[in-house]
This record gives C-alpha cells, sequence and structure tokens, in this order.
C-alpha cells in the first residue's frame, strides 16, 4: 500500500504565496508521474500541474507563469509554489502519484486533499 499526505493549505491574501507539499511512502518500487488537481465548489476536478520522472511539466492555461511544480525523487515528494494567487484558486488541492509499487503494479494514489481558500 501508499500512503499519500499533504500539506501546506491555509488562507492567504490575493496576491500571495503558498507552497503545497505531498509525501509518498509505503510499498513504493518506483514513482512515475506526480501532479496536482483542484476542485471549487460546484466545479469538476481540473488538472493544475503534472510533472514526470524525469522533470518534464504540463501546466493548466491558468496557473501558467504563476504556480511551480517539483518533486525530489528522494523523499517522494512533489511541491507545488503557487504565487499571485487569486480568488479563482480557491480549491481544494489534490495529489496524485502515479506509483509502481513491490508488486510491479502500477496505480494512481490520491492524497486527502489541502483547502487553499485566498480572500481579502
Amino acid at each position: 500500500q501508499v500512503q499519500v499526505v499533504e500539506s501546506g493549505g491555509g488562507l492567504v491574501q490575493p496576491g500571495g504565496s503558498l507552497r503545497l507539499s505531498c509525501a509518498a511512502s509505503g510499498s513504493i518500487f518506483r514513482i512515475n508521474a506526480m501532479g496536482w488537481y483542484r476542485q471549487a465548489p460546484g466545479k469538476q476536478r481540473e488538472l493544475v500541474a503534472v510533472i514526470t520522472s524525469g522533470g518534464s511539466t504540463n501546466y493548466a492555461d491558468s496557473v501558467k507563469g504563476r504556480f511551480t511544480i517539483s518533486r525530489d525523487n528522494v523523499k517522494n515528494t512533489v511541491y507545488l509554489q503557487m504565487n499571485s494567487l487569486k480568488p479563482e484558486d480557491t480549491a481544494v488541492y489534490y495529489c496524485h502519484t502515479d506509483t509502481v509499487t513491490t508488486d510491479r503494479v502500477q496505480r494512481r494514489y490520491w492524497g486527502q486533499g489541502t483547502q487553499v481558500t485566498v480572500s481579502s
């Protein structure tokens, strides 16, 4: 089994910054892609950013130039640095890891979600 734990959410004023972290642990053989999704009230979950094991990244148009995804492969951790936050960034943020476990099967594991609220 794999456990995925997020941290770093909170309340921030417009224009402010937050850094989210997401650490995976357990029966990990290898982690392929890692990423962040978000879901605002009444809306569908949407992709925010994803990073491959090689470091290639992809971002939603709405966050390009403001958010940066990175990862530490030794710590099995993915980060999301969020700058110039806007009220429309308010959502629950979920991370995922595409993890190959020790039985050599890849599955997608999700964190529990962390609330980000951008408000004055």
